[in-house]
């Protein structure tokens, strides 16, 4: 749940490279703009989904100690995520109180970070650097495996900066190290999701999963004319 915008800066582990003020729009190679409409639209999906589900406190624990108890949790997440359509393969969610465990496939991969993905398509080219523009495709799902977003239902892919601390920390990260034509299943943990706290929107936190498709990567430059400033990105 980009929730992937309203982002925090704090240090990340990636896989292709370290680690965004505005996103960006460019139209027939026109000046880009920001994307205000975008941007409160992801807002209202995390605080949405921040309300659906109960809090939970740490990744890949759970207070359950008995067998039975754990497995009669998981056959009661797939049985709401087989009621909600989830797709193919998607993560189960042993959630107990404050406490979750995560159960994937063997076919995630698992960063130090946190951070768990799953590769559908690796794609071809380099990865985004910081100052780049990406456009992508997402649909986001709650851990009951509800969509709740998606930008192909909008019409409309998404593009942002990357480095300037608009995305969330755990998207970021997530297709930090993309290709282009790359689509990747991102599993957000809730340290690397959005801030919380009286001063934000978010009031709990909770497991965001993504899966994205890594349309373009676009570089950009500064410009300046008069005392107005943009980035013009191609």
């Amino acid at each position: 749940m980009l929730g992937i915008y309203f982002g925090q800066s704090r240090q990340m582990v990636n896989c292709c490279s370290s680690h965004n003020l505005r996103d960006h729009r460019t139209q027939n190679g026109l000046t880009l703009h920001s994307d205000d409409k975008m941007r409160r639209r992801l807002i209202v999906f995390i605080s949405f989904t921040t309300s659906l589900l109960p809090t939970s406190s740490s990744f890949g624990k759970t207070k359950s100690k008995n067998p039975y108890d754990e497995k009669r949790l998981l056959e009661q997440n797939k049985r709401i995520q087989k009621e909600n359509k989830a797709p193919e393969g998607f993560p189960s969610f042993i959630r107990e109180g404050f406490e979750v465990k995560v159960v994937t496939p063997d076919n995630y991969t698992k960063c130090d970070s946190g951070l768990v993905y799953k590769d559908f398509e690796v794609g071809e080219g380099d990865c985004p650097k910081d100052g780049q523009q990406v456009t992508f495709h997402y649909i986001g799902y709650n851990e009951s495996g509800r969509r709740i977003d998606s930008t192909y239902l909008q019409g409309s892919p998404a593009r942002i900066r990357m480095g300037t601390n608009a995305l969330v920390p755990g998207f970021e990260e997530g297709i930090r190290d993309m290709r282009p034509g790359g689509r990747r299943r991102i599993i957000i943990p809730p340290d690397l999701g959005p801030p919380v706290g009286p001063s934000t929107f978010f009031s709990s936190k909770q497991f965001e999963v993504f899966d994205v498709e890594l349309v373009s990567i676009q570089n950009c430059e500064r410009r300046t004319i008069a005392f107005y400033s943009d980035y013009v990105c191609n």
